[in-house]
């Protein structure tokens, strides 16, 4: 009752934003609608009543909190209580000449979010036209499909007054290439630009180089950047989920596991870490903790693609296959340029549950929207690969595959399935020697062993296993391959006798089948996940 009507609108705005810093959305907003509503009735006394010429009160109105900023506060608050159509309903109440480039970038993100594509557009272009220079503006109507061009023209007067800016052109175009999907392109541009002094050893292009060749299939060139951008800041989170993915599928789950920890202590409140660490549960084959893990990054952030996958593939390795199927659409609604959405994701659920037909739709759409490229192709040849009628096409798509790329591993691997299945078995060791001449891969050199021990090449065969598991310990099939061929002696007669004798003694035949049965099922869900 001591206060003016204007001190108390001031406290009642300082009272709620000490609620929404101790994370108390709900109670800052009504705080934020009670200090609103106090200045509106502020608003009308002053109409009634002018100024009384008291010099102290001047100030003092214009020190006051602005109402535009409670209600950006307000549409935080609820944003943070994922209510988001409330979100759009406060800003939206804000005269469009008032709103601010916070604003406008919040709305944009948010209508984008909703689905209003046009709403989403046009925020992001009144952005652009207040702060010219603002990229989170620029790649948001990159990702809406404006045209490169048409966002460049947006920038073109800055960039030409002010000095060394001629980068933000070509940083334009990479990504434009980014947001079609023209991984080769994006990846040769962001390297044009990254040999300019003025972006030499730049963090955030290191990271986006990272994520186009993890995107475009090059593991090797995609972990080197994502260590390289690490180098460069040690407390960098942005993409490190990607990189512990990558890791996993590598089998070095202790850097894995560093990798999670370093995360926990920089930061909880992303979802990389949370990612990070269900990879490491998901490949330890502990899929209840992964789930768990999966969903605690989408709560910390719902536009998490890793996170969905995550999440999405323990569901499916549950046997919750309608689950994951939700999340690998959402998955794909958020990145419709990333192949991995679809090949680990949607593509092997309808595999998965014998759903050809769905599988082999969703696969020539792919194709036709990303393009004729060795991972398209391959990703055909898969679905075609489930249907004795379509092997011939895909012996046909693997081979333009391998035309195009003959280092793309997961071509080769199912081209040796392809010959496998043929009993090619020469044909397969001359394809997979060649691939292995320039990289080493366990999944390559333990199918090169099955072939191997298949022409009865048992020395080369163990070789090969070895390796193998010198890549990846935790290979079960390349264990259990090497794990057979010790036991094995040389193949005579008499040798086989005794051995069918010891094993049916000893009963380790069941073993043994049981093992395959079960590193058969492991295959199949690493296969799924993008393991191979």
């Amino acid at each position: 009752e001591l206060f003016s009507p204007s001190q108390k609108y001031q406290l009642l705005v300082y009272h709620a934003d000490s609620l929404f810093h101790d994370k108390e959305y709900r109670n800052a907003v009504s705080k934020y609608t009670m200090a609103l509503q106090q200045k509106k009735a502020l608003s009308k006394t002053s109409k009634v009543r002018p100024s009384t010429g008291n010099a102290a009160s001047t100030p003092q109105s214009q020190c006051l909190p602005s109402e535009i900023e409670v209600k950006y506060k307000m549409a935080e608050c609820y944003t943070m209580l994922k209510q988001d159509k409330d979100a759009i309903a406060i800003l939206d109440g804000i005269p469009s000449r008032q709103r601010t480039p916070k604003i406008n970038m919040m709305l944009a993100n948010l209508y984008k979010k909703a689905g209003q594509e046009r709403s989403s557009v046009t925020s992001y272009k009144e952005v652009l036209r207040q702060c010219p220079l603002a990229l989170d503006a620029i790649l948001g109507l990159l990702s809406l499909s404006v045209k490169g061009a048409e966002v460049a023209s947006m920038t073109i007067n800055i960039i030409q007054s002010i000095p060394n800016l001629d980068w933000l052109s070509v940083w334009i175009k990479a990504y434009a290439f980014v947001h079609t999907g023209d991984n080769t392109r994006a990846i040769n541009t962001i390297c044009s630009l990254e040999k300019k002094s003025l972006l030499r050893d730049n963090v955030d292009l290191l990271g986006s180089l990272a994520d186009l060749y993890f995107r475009a299939g090059d593991n090797k060139n995609s972990i080197l950047k994502f260590e390289q951008a690490q180098m460069l800041d040690p407390y960098l989170i942005k993409g490190m989920d990607v990189y512990g993915y990558l890791l996993a599928r590598e089998g070095r789950l202790e850097d894995v596991e560093n990798l999670g920890c370093r995360l926990f202590n920089i930061s909880d409140q992303h979802a990389e870490p949370w990612v990070v660490s269900g990879c490491h549960s998901f490949y330890s084959k502990r899929y209840s903790r992964a789930l768990y893990l999966g969903a605690k990054a989408i709560q910390l952030n719902s536009n998490s693609v890793q996170a969905l996958l995550l999440k999405g593939a323990a569901l499916r390795n549950m046997g919750r296959v309608q689950e994951a199927i939700i999340h690998f659409r959402e998955a794909i609604r958020l990145a419709p340029c990333r192949l991995d959405c679809y090949e680990a994701g949607l593509i092997e659920c309808y595999l998965a549950s014998n759903s050809i037909r769905e599988a082999m739709v969703m696969a020539n759409n792919v194709y036709k929207t990303l393009g004729a490229n060795a991972q398209t192709l391959t990703l055909l040849a898969t679905v075609c690969l489930e249907d004795p009628v379509t092997q011939e096409k895909a012996k046909t798509l693997l081979d333009k595959a391998l035309t195009q790329r003959p280092d793309y591993i997961k071509a080769v691997v199912k081209k040796a399935e392809l010959l496998s299945r043929e009993q090619k078995y020469e044909d397969g060791i001359a394809l997979l020697r060649n691939a292995l001449a320039n990289q080493s891969d366990c999944v390559l050199h333990r199918i090169l062993g099955d072939f191997l021990v298949a022409v009865n090449e048992y020395q080369e065969a163990m070789d090969q296993y070895s390796i193998a598991l010198s890549l990846d310990p935790n290979d079960q099939k390349s264990l259990e391959g090497l794990q057979k061929m010790e036991k094995e002696e040389s193949p005579t007669d008499a040798t086989q006798e005794e051995d069918v004798d010891d094993m049916e003694g000893s009963g380790e035949e069941g073993d043994l089948e049981g093992s395959d049965s079960e590193a058969a099922q492991w295959a199949d869900q690493e296969q799924w996940f993008g393991m191979q």
